[in-house]
């Protein structure tokens, strides 16, 4: 059948057809119709059948008629039926329709029930520019669905300087529905917080709702006002919820104020404010917090999230007993843990580790790099530096099975960072992985190889058969790894001229 006789076919069908094949009809005429046949699928639009008239929207969009979409498509976009108005919206994004008349229909479908029509009111409002109904807008920031919320607070942030939209997430913040006011107290401008410094005060000790509270302790906390500093820490002593306390303990952290102390060591034991509150206790210091943590990391019955949070706190703080407190929690058994004791052994690391120290701890985070494959970074800064680690890394650069790991090892062997009796012979390590299948093993072999040149200042043996495999690296696909490869050559140039 040519393409004239299904044309034909199709508007006999919207004549004559039951409803399923007018819809169907109007369908096909879209995709396969002219200019002329827009009139057609205008008049399709008006059936009382739904189904018809969300043909006719598909129709419409297919056929690409701009005119005739502008003329029809902001009222299926009204339609009773929810695929009317869903295939009207689509229809109207494809056009790429801008009137007057389309952008008030998106307004109006940001109040939609059908939350794939909000989803689509905004994608269309965005692609063109305009806020829309701003007050739907704003109000959609406390919308349940996280695909409608999440382009909403997009929307408002790109028209954030925009008068109307400005002034409504003020309004928003100040009265309106509770998920929605939360995320606008979170957006507010600085600017804003400031003027509206005495209401907040109030609804961060008498609002009802938690969730409130909390987001006007985050305002407030960047206000940065003495009298702002003070509710919160009076909130702090009063305020008997722990999601509330969380959230201060959290905000009040920095300040290192020794108020923390008291509000601190009273939610330790509370499963979700414990967290905030041990990492309060390490950025106040001193002794009493000293005492407070230690009895957090000894107590068998101590929470994970708490229990981790308390061992970086104390690695923070740097401890005499720190190391042998932490190095009992680097089990790979309880990963919250484990994490929480090695950021607190990386933290240490900065200023070094004492000398009765150091092979204990090069022991504990080798054989934990081994099994974990999280968090290698902060491992590799840990052991950074401590000739201790180098025997059990050579083990490990053979024996794992993750390329992270083997990279990682690799790293710590390269002689920049730590050197040991073994050195001299660590060569055929990096050579041998040269052809390693990841990119991040292969450039660190060939960045140790050049290292290793700069350190022994000798020449390797087989050293003709090395710059062979260092110069086919040149083809790399990684520039990093062809970058290490001519570094490497280079160091062997200069120790062969010198």
């Amino acid at each position: 059948m040519t393409t004239e006789h299904q044309v034909a076919f199709f508007l006999r069908e919207l004549e004559t057809g039951d409803t399923w094949r007018r819809a169907a009809a109007a369908k096909g005429l879209g995709k396969l119709g002219d200019t002329e046949h827009a009139a057609v699928l205008v008049r399709a639009a008006g059936d009382p059948a739904p189904e018809v008239r969300e043909g006719a929207a598909v129709g419409l969009g297919r056929l690409g008629v701009s005119a005739a979409g502008a003329q029809t498509l902001p009222a299926l976009m009204d339609d009773d039926d929810p695929w009317v108005r869903r295939q009207a919206s689509l229809a109207s994004i494809r056009l790429g329709l801008r009137d007057r008349e389309v952008v008030d229909a998106y307004g109006r479908l940001l109040g939609d029930p059908d939350y794939h029509l909000r989803i689509n009111a905004l994608e269309a409002l965005r692609e063109l520019g305009v806020p829309g109904d701003v007050p739907a807008l704003v109000r959609l920031l406390g919308d349940p669905a996280y695909g409608v919320w999440g382009r909403a607070r997009a929307m408002v942030f790109m028209f954030k300087k925009d008068p109307d939209v400005e002034a409504e997430l003020v309004r928003t913040a100040q009265w309106g529905a509770e998920a929605a006011r939360v995320l606008a107290l979170w957006m507010l401008p600085d600017q804003h917080a400031d003027r509206l410094l005495p209401s907040l005060l109030r609804v961060l000790t008498d609002d009802p709702s938690t969730e409130v509270r909390c987001a006007v302790a985050f305002r407030l906390s960047h206000v940065g006002r003495q009298e702002t500093q003070d509710a919160l820490f009076a909130a702090l002593e009063t305020d008997r919820d722990p999601e509330m306390a969380r959230q201060l303990l959290f905000q009040l952290e920095r300040s290192g104020d020794e108020r923390l102390l008291g509000p601190a060591s009273r939610w330790l034991s509370d499963e979700r404010a414990g967290p905030s509150a041990a990492a309060a206790l390490g950025s106040v210091g001193g002794t009493a917090a000293t005492k407070l943590l230690r009895a957090v990391l000894t107590d068998p019955t101590t929470a994970a999230r708490t229990l981790a949070a308390a061992a970086k706190a104390y690695g923070d703080m740097g401890g005499w007993d720190a190391v042998w407190l932490l190095l009992p929690l680097l089990d790979p058994a309880a990963p919250e843990v484990s994490e929480g004791a090695l950021r607190g052994l990386d933290a240490m690391a900065d200023t070094g580790f004492r000398p009765w120290e150091r092979a204990a701890v090069a022991r504990a985070v080798v054989a934990r790099l081994g099994v974990a494959t999280t968090l290698v970074w902060v491992s590799e800064r840990v052991l950074a530096g401590l000739a201790e680690a180098l025997p059990g890394l050579r083990e490990l650069v053979d024996r794992t099975t993750f390329p992270l790991v083997r990279a990682a090892a690799l790293s710590l062997l390269d002689p920049h960072n730590a050197t040991d009796a073994g050195t001299p012979h660590d060569l055929p390590l990096f050579v041998r992985h040269l052809d390693d299948v990841d990119m991040s093993v292969r450039q660190a072999a060939a960045e140790g190889i050049a290292h290793w040149v700069e350190e022994t200042g000798t020449l390797p043996p087989g050293e003709e058969r090395l710059r062979d495999r260092l110069t086919a690296l040149d083809s790399d696909p990684f520039e990093s790894v062809r970058q290490a490869a001519t570094e490497a050559l280079r160091a062997l140039d200069d120790c062969r001229n010198n």
